[in-house]
């Protein structure tokens, strides 16, 4: 079976990322599965997480990628608030930029997701 975790929410901290779900998750004993793929459908980035019985999918939802950015760009740990637990969403940096580096103008991922993450991160200062 699988879990889905919306994050629509990010609160850029002294010291790490917090991404919030508008829904108490519970969830805890959550392992990374060492693996982001992309829903181009819902522009999100999908972070693939274990449970004991079964896989969670947390979705980083468009709404947090500019403070995911930030996170990215200064090296930051990026954690998902999970309702009565954080879980830190461990290898997303590596996971991240190479994901973007592969969506960077490849129309597989579809024209509205790359466009998207072309302009949040991508864009040039």
């Amino acid at each position: 079976m699988r879990k889905k975790i919306l994050l629509t929410k990010a609160e850029l901290l002294d010291d790490k990322l917090v991404l919030h779900s508008s829904e108490k998750a519970g969830e805890s004993n959550l392992k990374p599965a060492g693996q982001v793929l992309v829903d181009s459908d819902n522009f999100s980035f999908v972070y693939f997480a274990e449970s004991q019985e079964e896989y969670v999918l947390i979705h980083i939802q468009e709404e947090c990628w500019s403070a995911l950015k930030e996170a990215f760009e200064q090296k930051m740990p990026v954690f998902a608030d999970l309702g009565e637990s954080e879980f830190e969403l461990e290898g997303l940096h590596e996971e991240l930029d190479y994901l973007i580096e592969n969506i960077e103008g490849n129309s597989n991922y579809g024209e509205d997701m790359v466009k998207k993450v072309e302009a949040v991160f991508l864009e040039r200062a």
